[in-house]
Protein backbone atom coordinates (compact mmCIF):
# COMPACT_ATOMS: atom_id res chain seq x y z
CA UNK A 1 0.00 0.00 0.00
CA UNK A 2 1.10 3.99 -0.60
CA UNK A 3 2.68 4.99 2.51
CA UNK A 4 1.07 8.16 4.40
CA UNK A 5 4.33 9.78 3.80
CA UNK A 6 3.48 9.90 -0.13
CA UNK A 7 0.30 10.47 0.51
CA UNK A 8 1.01 13.72 1.69
CA UNK A 9 3.52 14.66 -0.67
CA UNK A 10 0.86 14.23 -3.52
CA UNK A 11 -1.41 15.94 -1.29
CA UNK A 12 1.74 18.42 -1.30
CA UNK A 13 2.51 18.99 -4.82
CA UNK A 14 -1.33 19.25 -5.66
CA UNK A 15 -2.37 21.79 -3.22
CA UNK A 16 1.07 24.00 -4.61
CA UNK A 17 -0.42 23.52 -8.45
CA UNK A 18 -4.13 24.53 -7.31
CA UNK A 19 -2.57 27.49 -5.38
CA UNK A 20 -0.07 28.27 -8.31
CA UNK A 21 -3.02 28.07 -10.92
CA UNK A 22 -4.82 31.38 -12.71
CA UNK A 23 -8.43 29.61 -12.25
CA UNK A 24 -7.87 26.78 -9.26
CA UNK A 25 -10.95 24.43 -9.08
CA UNK A 26 -11.19 22.57 -6.12
CA UNK A 27 -12.85 19.73 -8.03
CA UNK A 28 -10.48 18.98 -10.37
CA UNK A 29 -7.58 19.61 -8.39
CA UNK A 30 -8.89 16.58 -6.03
CA UNK A 31 -9.51 14.51 -9.39
CA UNK A 32 -6.00 15.19 -10.70
CA UNK A 33 -4.59 13.99 -6.33
CA UNK A 34 -6.44 10.42 -6.78
CA UNK A 35 -5.42 10.33 -10.53
CA UNK A 36 -1.62 11.11 -8.97
CA UNK A 37 -2.17 8.32 -6.22
CA UNK A 38 -3.19 5.82 -8.83
CA UNK A 39 0.05 6.30 -11.36
CA UNK A 40 2.10 5.97 -7.87
CA UNK A 41 0.37 2.42 -7.63
CA UNK A 42 0.63 2.24 -11.39
CA UNK A 43 4.91 2.49 -11.02
CA UNK A 44 4.86 -0.32 -8.40
CA UNK A 45 3.64 -2.77 -10.77
CA UNK A 46 5.64 -1.37 -13.49
CA UNK A 47 8.92 -2.10 -10.81
CA UNK A 48 8.17 -5.56 -10.77
CA UNK A 49 7.08 -6.17 -14.48
CA UNK A 50 10.31 -4.46 -15.44
CA UNK A 51 11.77 -7.42 -13.38
CA UNK A 52 10.11 -10.24 -15.97
CA UNK A 53 11.23 -8.09 -18.53
CA UNK A 54 14.99 -8.63 -17.88
CA UNK A 55 14.00 -12.11 -17.54
CA UNK A 56 12.52 -12.80 -20.72
CA UNK A 57 14.86 -10.97 -22.32
CA UNK A 58 17.78 -13.65 -20.85
CA UNK A 59 15.68 -16.18 -21.52
CA UNK A 60 15.42 -14.97 -25.16
CA UNK A 61 19.11 -14.72 -25.39
CA UNK A 62 19.53 -17.73 -23.95
CA UNK A 63 17.57 -19.32 -27.05
CA UNK A 64 19.06 -17.44 -29.97
CA UNK A 65 22.21 -18.93 -28.71
CA UNK A 66 20.90 -22.61 -28.70
CA UNK A 67 19.50 -22.12 -32.01
CA UNK A 68 23.17 -21.44 -33.44
CA UNK A 69 23.99 -23.91 -36.03
CA UNK A 70 27.33 -24.57 -34.21
CA UNK A 71 26.23 -23.48 -30.48
CA UNK A 72 29.23 -23.62 -28.03
CA UNK A 73 29.13 -26.09 -24.77
CA UNK A 74 28.31 -23.12 -22.79
CA UNK A 75 25.58 -22.27 -25.38
CA UNK A 76 23.70 -25.72 -25.30
CA UNK A 77 24.17 -26.03 -21.87
CA UNK A 78 23.16 -22.74 -20.29
CA UNK A 79 23.28 -21.23 -17.05
CA UNK A 80 19.56 -20.86 -16.05
CA UNK A 81 19.59 -20.05 -12.69
CA UNK A 82 18.10 -16.38 -12.82
CA UNK A 83 15.62 -16.93 -15.45
CA UNK A 84 14.39 -19.68 -13.62
CA UNK A 85 14.57 -17.32 -9.75
CA UNK A 86 12.09 -18.69 -8.11
CA UNK A 87 10.54 -14.76 -7.38
CA UNK A 88 9.95 -14.39 -10.97
CA UNK A 89 8.43 -17.60 -11.81
CA UNK A 90 6.05 -16.40 -8.81
CA UNK A 91 5.55 -13.02 -10.05
CA UNK A 92 4.76 -14.91 -13.80
CA UNK A 93 2.51 -17.15 -12.38
CA UNK A 94 0.44 -14.28 -10.00
CA UNK A 95 -3.23 -13.86 -11.09
CA UNK A 96 -3.83 -10.66 -9.69
CA UNK A 97 -0.27 -8.98 -10.49
CA UNK A 98 -1.04 -9.74 -14.15
CA UNK A 99 -4.52 -9.39 -14.28
CA UNK A 100 -4.07 -6.03 -12.96
CA UNK A 101 -0.84 -5.18 -15.85
CA UNK A 102 -3.29 -6.28 -18.17
CA UNK A 103 -6.73 -4.18 -17.56
CA UNK A 104 -4.37 -0.78 -17.35
CA UNK A 105 -2.54 -1.70 -20.11
CA UNK A 106 1.29 -1.33 -18.83
CA UNK A 107 3.58 -2.69 -21.09
CA UNK A 108 7.75 -1.98 -21.57
CA UNK A 109 6.99 -3.24 -25.10
CA UNK A 110 8.00 0.10 -26.68
CA UNK A 111 11.33 0.20 -24.57
CA UNK A 112 13.44 -2.60 -25.93
CA UNK A 113 16.55 -0.24 -25.82
CA UNK A 114 16.05 0.29 -22.01
CA UNK A 115 15.19 -3.57 -21.28
CA UNK A 116 18.57 -4.66 -23.13
CA UNK A 117 20.69 -1.95 -21.28
CA UNK A 118 19.20 -2.66 -17.64
CA UNK A 119 20.24 -6.63 -18.55
CA UNK A 120 23.61 -5.79 -19.49
CA UNK A 121 24.01 -3.28 -16.51
CA UNK A 122 23.03 -6.25 -14.54
CA UNK A 123 25.54 -9.24 -16.49
CA UNK A 124 28.33 -6.60 -15.99
CA UNK A 125 27.95 -6.41 -11.67
CA UNK A 126 29.76 -8.39 -9.17
CA UNK A 127 26.69 -9.90 -7.74
CA UNK A 128 25.45 -10.99 -10.96
CA UNK A 129 28.56 -13.42 -11.57
CA UNK A 130 27.99 -14.49 -7.49
CA UNK A 131 25.00 -15.47 -8.30
CA UNK A 132 24.97 -17.22 -11.43
CA UNK A 133 27.96 -19.39 -9.83
CA UNK A 134 26.05 -19.90 -6.88
CA UNK A 135 25.30 -24.00 -6.70
CA UNK A 136 23.06 -24.04 -3.86
CA UNK A 137 21.07 -20.96 -3.39
CA UNK A 138 18.01 -20.53 -0.58
CA UNK A 139 14.66 -19.08 -1.71
CA UNK A 140 15.80 -16.26 0.49
CA UNK A 141 19.08 -15.87 -1.19
CA UNK A 142 16.84 -15.90 -4.64
CA UNK A 143 14.44 -13.46 -3.23
CA UNK A 144 17.99 -10.98 -1.94
CA UNK A 145 19.30 -11.12 -5.84
CA UNK A 146 16.12 -9.78 -6.67
CA UNK A 147 15.96 -7.24 -4.42
CA UNK A 148 19.53 -6.39 -5.60
CA UNK A 149 18.68 -5.67 -9.31
CA UNK A 150 15.52 -3.11 -7.74
CA UNK A 151 17.56 -1.40 -5.44
CA UNK A 152 20.90 -1.28 -7.31
CA UNK A 153 19.88 -1.85 -11.05
CA UNK A 154 16.61 -0.41 -11.60
CA UNK A 155 16.27 2.44 -9.07
CA UNK A 156 19.90 4.55 -9.87
CA UNK A 157 19.61 4.15 -13.07
CA UNK A 158 19.58 7.50 -15.00
CA UNK A 159 18.39 6.17 -18.15
CA UNK A 160 15.20 4.31 -16.24
CA UNK A 161 14.91 7.93 -14.48
CA UNK A 162 14.54 9.63 -18.00
CA UNK A 163 11.56 7.09 -19.47
CA UNK A 164 9.53 7.70 -16.81
CA UNK A 165 9.51 11.59 -16.39
CA UNK A 166 8.89 10.84 -20.04
CA UNK A 167 6.02 8.88 -19.10
CA UNK A 168 4.39 10.45 -16.76
CA UNK A 169 5.01 13.77 -14.54
CA UNK A 170 3.19 12.38 -11.71
CA UNK A 171 6.49 9.53 -11.61
CA UNK A 172 9.31 12.01 -11.01
CA UNK A 173 10.19 11.44 -7.51
CA UNK A 174 8.19 8.15 -7.36
CA UNK A 175 10.99 5.33 -7.92
CA UNK A 176 12.22 5.10 -4.40
CA UNK A 177 8.62 4.72 -3.00
CA UNK A 178 7.54 2.14 -5.71
CA UNK A 179 10.51 0.61 -5.18
CA UNK A 180 9.88 0.13 -2.01
CA UNK A 181 6.73 -1.05 -1.96
CA UNK A 182 8.35 -3.41 -4.78
CA UNK A 183 10.62 -4.88 -2.05
CA UNK A 184 8.20 -5.16 0.94
CA UNK A 185 5.92 -6.86 -1.50
CA UNK A 186 8.03 -9.41 -2.11
CA UNK A 187 9.94 -9.36 1.51
CA UNK A 188 6.71 -10.88 2.62
CA UNK A 189 6.69 -13.70 0.01
CA UNK A 190 7.88 -17.80 1.52
CA UNK A 191 8.74 -20.42 -1.07
CA UNK A 192 5.77 -21.87 0.26
CA UNK A 193 3.05 -18.99 -0.89
CA UNK A 194 2.41 -17.08 -3.52
CA UNK A 195 3.49 -13.16 -4.09
CA UNK A 196 0.53 -11.70 -2.16
CA UNK A 197 0.17 -7.48 -4.14
CA UNK A 198 -0.52 -4.61 -1.79
CA UNK A 199 -3.77 -2.68 -2.04
CA UNK A 200 -3.21 1.05 -3.24
CA UNK A 201 -4.58 2.09 0.17
CA UNK A 202 -3.92 0.64 3.48
CA UNK A 203 -7.54 0.59 3.95
CA UNK A 204 -10.37 3.08 3.81
CA UNK A 205 -9.13 5.28 6.58
CA UNK A 206 -5.91 6.43 4.75
CA UNK A 207 -7.92 7.43 1.30
CA UNK A 208 -9.86 9.46 3.86
CA UNK A 209 -7.05 10.76 5.28
CA UNK A 210 -5.94 12.00 1.94
CA UNK A 211 -9.08 13.48 1.09
CA UNK A 212 -9.79 15.27 4.29
CA UNK A 213 -6.10 16.44 4.54
CA UNK A 214 -6.00 17.46 1.21
CA UNK A 215 -9.58 19.24 1.30
CA UNK A 216 -9.30 21.01 4.66
CA UNK A 217 -5.63 21.96 4.01
CA UNK A 218 -7.06 24.38 1.10
CA UNK A 219 -10.16 25.28 3.46
CA UNK A 220 -8.46 26.74 6.33
CA UNK A 221 -5.48 27.95 4.15
CA UNK A 222 -6.32 31.77 5.10
CA UNK A 223 -6.54 30.99 8.76
CA UNK A 224 -2.98 28.73 8.94
CA UNK A 225 -1.14 31.51 7.47
CA UNK A 226 -2.20 34.22 9.83
CA UNK A 227 -1.37 31.67 12.62
CA UNK A 228 1.95 31.43 10.80
CA UNK A 229 2.94 35.24 10.60
CA UNK A 230 2.69 35.41 14.31
CA UNK A 231 5.43 33.16 14.80
CA UNK A 232 7.50 34.33 11.98
CA UNK A 233 7.49 38.26 13.01
CA UNK A 234 11.15 38.29 13.01
CA UNK A 235 11.29 37.55 9.12
CA UNK A 236 10.01 39.40 6.01
CA UNK A 237 6.70 36.91 5.47
CA UNK A 238 6.79 37.81 1.90
CA UNK A 239 10.26 36.74 1.07
CA UNK A 240 9.71 33.23 3.07
CA UNK A 241 9.22 30.41 0.57
CA UNK A 242 6.24 29.60 -0.79
CA UNK A 243 6.73 25.79 -0.08
CA UNK A 244 8.06 26.16 3.17
CA UNK A 245 4.77 27.87 4.12
CA UNK A 246 2.41 24.98 2.20
CA UNK A 247 4.16 22.64 4.42
CA UNK A 248 3.99 23.65 7.46
CA UNK A 249 -0.58 25.07 6.29
CA UNK A 250 -0.61 21.01 6.24
CA UNK A 251 0.83 20.08 9.12
CA UNK A 252 -1.07 22.45 11.15
CA UNK A 253 -3.68 21.41 9.38
CA UNK A 254 -3.05 17.85 10.09
CA UNK A 255 -1.87 18.64 13.97
CA UNK A 256 -5.70 19.84 14.22
CA UNK A 257 -7.64 18.29 12.56
CA UNK A 258 -6.89 14.63 12.95
CA UNK A 259 -6.49 13.77 16.68
CA UNK A 260 -5.44 10.02 16.54
CA UNK A 261 -1.99 11.15 15.37
CA UNK A 262 0.60 12.40 17.55
CA UNK A 263 1.86 15.96 16.95
CA UNK A 264 5.26 14.46 16.93
CA UNK A 265 4.52 12.26 14.36
CA UNK A 266 3.12 14.91 11.96
CA UNK A 267 5.91 17.28 13.03
CA UNK A 268 8.26 14.68 11.79
CA UNK A 269 6.61 14.14 8.63
CA UNK A 270 6.85 17.39 7.74
CA UNK A 271 10.40 18.15 8.89
CA UNK A 272 11.46 15.22 6.17
CA UNK A 273 9.48 16.28 3.44
CA UNK A 274 10.96 19.68 3.63
CA UNK A 275 14.17 18.31 3.42
CA UNK A 276 13.11 17.17 -0.14
CA UNK A 277 11.00 19.55 -1.52
CA UNK A 278 12.07 23.17 0.41
CA UNK A 279 15.34 24.56 0.38
CA UNK A 280 18.75 23.52 2.47
CA UNK A 281 17.81 24.99 5.58
CA UNK A 282 13.94 24.43 5.32
CA UNK A 283 13.45 21.97 7.62
CA UNK A 284 15.43 23.45 10.91
CA UNK A 285 13.38 26.90 10.00
CA UNK A 286 10.06 24.78 9.86
CA UNK A 287 10.79 22.60 12.68
CA UNK A 288 11.74 25.57 14.99
CA UNK A 289 7.98 27.66 13.90
CA UNK A 290 5.68 24.32 14.28
CA UNK A 291 7.29 23.46 17.95
CA UNK A 292 5.68 27.06 18.92
CA UNK A 293 2.86 27.18 16.95
CA UNK A 294 2.29 23.27 18.17
CA UNK A 295 2.82 24.65 22.15
CA UNK A 296 -0.09 27.00 21.83
CA UNK A 297 -2.48 25.60 19.85
CA UNK A 298 -2.16 22.54 23.15
CA UNK A 299 -2.24 25.30 25.45
CA UNK A 300 -4.95 26.90 23.84
CA UNK A 301 -7.41 23.43 23.61
CA UNK A 302 -7.65 23.76 19.42
CA UNK A 303 -4.95 20.66 18.64
CA UNK A 304 -6.60 17.99 20.69
CA UNK A 305 -5.93 13.95 20.60
CA UNK A 306 -7.45 11.10 21.50
CA UNK A 307 -6.72 7.43 21.30
CA UNK A 308 -4.75 4.64 23.27
CA UNK A 309 -1.57 6.67 24.61
CA UNK A 310 -2.61 10.21 23.20
CA UNK A 311 -5.21 11.59 25.33
CA UNK A 312 -3.46 15.02 27.11
CA UNK A 313 -0.50 13.91 24.77
CA UNK A 314 2.84 15.05 27.29
CA UNK A 315 4.99 17.57 25.53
Amino acid sequence: MISRRLLRIKALQIIYSYHMSDNPSLSKAEKELLFSVGKSYELYHLILLLILEIATFAENRIEIKKSKHFPTEDESNPNTLFILNPIISKLRENDSFLRYIDQHHMSWANYPELIKHLYTRMIESEEYDKYMSSTSLSFSEHRNYIFFIIESILVPNEYLGQILEERSIFWNDDIDFAAGMAIKTLGKCKESNTVKMFPMYKDEEDRKFLINLFRKSIVNRDENRELIKKFTKNWDFDRIAKMDILIMQMAITEAIEFPSIPTKVTLNEYIEIAKYYSTEKSSMFINGILDNVFHTLKTEKLIKKIGRGLIGESE
